[in-house]
């Protein structure tokens, strides 16, 4: 499905399906990354080890059906959607939670379907009305309020590199949906994440850690790279080829509610007044911004038949 057709057609069971999955399964990993840095894991080691636990678990399964070599001819598109899916935002977050709590990393994040509704419309492809222009200022107003404390503080450098990780996130699905739509989803999940693995293998050799790191931290580790990259990278993308780069984005509507519950209940990070207002400036503007386009209405059935032109379907 093309972002074309998100205003006249409807999700299918799968695609809700996917789509609650990733909206619980990607709110955690703020909370997971914040427990691996803390307990002394350094950014390029949290990078390598959940992409090789990830593609240790599924390269059996691609190798076994000789379809890993598909992704040669798309070997193109398929490095420049490794960089800005895995690469470059795993290395920002990772190094950002070092010091900002991972419920503000979560909301932040949040970001992503707005910048993917302005890239949108800077690329030509789609029409923006009032109110989406509405939202794009509103959530902007949550974004702002939420990082404008940390730029003026000490933690600029954070807020930098976790709205660099949202732009990343707004440009890889479109990238994904215009040129990686006919490659199937697992090799091309396996090629991402083992290309990304030998990326940062001699930075993680580097920075590994001098002692072995706490159960909590192993466990964090192993939860990351099994259900929050594995699994969940392989429902992504399949999520992208079902209901089109817009409404993938979508499900980061629920990602911070999870991520803000994850963070007060599990790791008693602070919730405030601000966090709260900022959650709700941001989510009524993604709502806004990304709303489908009211669908045509229906031809009169009183007009002549050479009137009407046919109507192009998916």
């Amino acid at each position: 499905m093309r972002d074309a057709d998100v205003g006249c057609a409807q999700v299918s069971r799968r695609g809700w399906a996917l789509f609650a999955l990733m909206s619980t399964v990607w709110g955690v990993p703020y909370m997971l990354i914040k427990v691996a840095v803390v307990g002394g894991v350094s950014a390029p080691v949290l990078v390598f080890a959940r992409t090789a636990i990830g593609a240790a678990l599924l390269l059996p399964l691609v190798w076994r059906g000789g379809q890993l070599w598909q992704v040669r001819r798309y070997w193109r598109p398929a490095l420049a959607f490794a960089f800005l899916e895995i690469l470059a935002p795993w290395l920002l977050l990772s190094d950002a939670e070092q010091r900002l709590s991972s419920s503000t990393t979560g909301l932040l994040i949040a970001a992503a379907p707005i910048l993917g509704v302005a890239l949108v419309r800077l690329t030509g492809t789609e029409r923006l009305d009032r109110v989406r222009w509405a939202g794009l200022a509103l959530g902007l107003v949550g974004v702002a309020a939420l990082v404008g404390p940390g730029l003026g503080g000490g933690d600029a450098r954070a807020v930098i590199e976790v709205v660099l990780t949202a732009v990343c996130y707004a440009l890889a699905p479109l990238v994904a949906d215009r040129y990686l739509q006919d490659v199937p989803t697992m090799p091309l999940t396996v090629a991402c994440l083992s290309f990304a693995a030998l990326v940062y293998t001699p930075a993680a050799i580097w920075t590994w850690p001098s002692a072995m790191p706490s159960g909590e931290v192993l466990a964090a580790i192993a939860a990351l790279g099994v259900v929050c990259t594995g699994l969940a990278f392989v429902a992504y993308l399949e999520l992208i080829k079902e209901a089109g780069p817009s409404r993938a984005l979508l499900f980061i509507y629920v990602n911070p509610a999870v991520a803000v519950a994850a963070g007060v209940l599990l790791l008693n990070e602070p919730l405030t007044l601000l966090i709260v207002a900022s959650f709700v400036l941001i989510m009524a503007g993604c709502a806004l911004a990304t709303r489908a386009d009211k669908a045509a209405p229906p031809p009169d059935p009183a007009a002549r038949p050479a009137q009407l032109k046919p109507e192009l379907r998916s």
